[in-house]
């Protein structure tokens, strides 16, 4: 069986002491950002570095909210400072590499999940820029040019940070949540193992000081790297495609599509966003289009009027051939999905606010009869998965042909 694993680096793939590596690192960008007292410089990344912890919305990258913290704070613009900071990461940042030791048992292990075809997914927080990354992946021995992971977290395309759950399904959004079940592996309990399992992911726990918790997911198991593999191979034969349907769940789903489509589009042209795979399929700005359609005119008044306390009588609404009757495939891709990304920030902040009671909300469907509004939010994120899903698939077909 082939598995999506989402796996993390520092002291899971990388032997790396998270406290020295850090106040390291900053003690070098603050002596070589030296126009600025290097407690200056720490300060403002510390701001930039929160704000992208707490970040729970779908709109803008983990980098464009740093971007607007740390730069006005020190008072000079980014395009101004780039070049520099490019040098740091390509001089300067080699340099903490003394202070990290590979793990034989990481490529042991990583060696193993790509024998087995599994998609490999490195799920490490991003916070760091991509190039930080791709050097402690070497560090490892686990370098990119010899390992093709599927993705890769960092702050310049993800949205959200651990210990969010939205990190996790905008991970598993961005691999199109192909059919197959997925597994999280990683050192740390609140960051790692207790968000996969708010996802209904099966997590194992290195190293993990303490029995694991009640309430994770059944299958969840902990001990040291090594005990992975015949934890994965235990798997096999156990676990399936799940769907949970809490309000955590349903949540972290909805923030993560729009910020995935983002990512997913992020490189195509006017010509693409245009192209559909075959004469059945939807192009990319007709899925945008029809998704913020489905929320601006479906989903968004109809949790409105559920949240309400109306217990109101919802028509059903066929909204596929919008496609046609309103001419998607000629829009602006980027603009509808922009709207989307709007009305959707809308549609998951009313849920946020809902207390339990909130969620129970009931309503009567003219085609699922009485149902609730946790229902009805469910069934959204079965949507988005499916147009997700479409997405990927068109892009890559269409890479394909090409």
């Amino acid at each position: 069986m082939t598995l999506s694993i989402l796996i993390d680096l520092d002291n899971t793939l990388l032997i790396n002491d998270s406290d020295r590596f850090i106040q390291a690192y900053l003690k070098k960008l603050g002596g070589y950002l030296s126009k600025w007292p290097p407690e200056k410089v720490i300060s403002e990344l510390m701001a930039g570095t929160r704000q992208m912890i707490v970040k729970d919305a779908p709109a803008e990258t983990l980098e464009q909210v740093f971007d607007k913290v740390f730069y006005p704070g020190l008072g000079i613009a980014k395009s101004a400072l780039h070049d520099r900071i490019d040098v740091f990461y390509r001089e300067v940042f080699p340099e903490l590499r003394e202070l990290t030791r590979p793990d034989p048992e990481a490529q042991r292990l990583v060696n193993y999940l790509f024998q087995k075809n599994h998609s490999v997914v490195i799920a490490t927080n991003p916070l760091y820029p991509r190039t930080a990354i791709l050097q402690r992946l070497a560090w490892a021995g686990l370098p990119v040019e010899r390992y093709p992971f599927k993705l890769i977290g960092s702050y310049e395309t993800f949205h959200f940070s651990k210990p969010n759950p939205a990190y996790l399904a905008e991970a598993l959004s961005r691999l199109g949540w192909i059919d197959q079940p997925a597994v999280m592996i990683g050192d740390n309990l609140q960051e790692d193992i207790i968000p996969a399992t708010k996802l209904g992911l099966p997590a194992f726990w290195v190293n993990g000081a303490t029995p694991l918790p009640q309430g994770l997911h059944p299958l969840t198991s902990q001990g040291k790297l090594a005990d992975v593999i015949p934890w994965l191979e235990r798997l096999e034969n156990e676990i399936s495609e799940t769907q949970v349907s809490t309000p955590v769940y349903i949540n972290s789903v909805l923030k993560s599509t729009p910020a995935a489509f983002e990512a997913l589009t992020l490189n195509l042209s006017e010509a693409q966003w245009r192209e559909r795979s075959n004469e059945n399929e939807w192009a990319a700005n007709e899925i945008a289009c029809h998704l913020r359609d489905a929320d601006t005119e479906v989903n968004l008044p109809r949790l409105k009027t559920i949240s309400a306390g109306e217990n109101p009588f919802l028509p059903g609404i066929v909204t596929d051939v919008w496609a046609v009757e309103r001419g998607y495939i000629n829009q602006n891709g980027p603009a509808a999905l922009a709207a989307f990304v709007a009305v959707r920030t809308e549609l998951v902040k009313l849920l946020g606010n809902l207390d339990a009671e909130g969620w129970k909300m009931p309503a009567r469907h003219a085609i699922f009869g009485p149902t609730q509004l946790i229902e009805l939010a469910g069934f959204i994120t079965t949507h988005d998965r499916t147009h997700i899903h479409q997405l990927y698939d068109t892009i890559k077909r269409n890479e394909t042909i090409k």
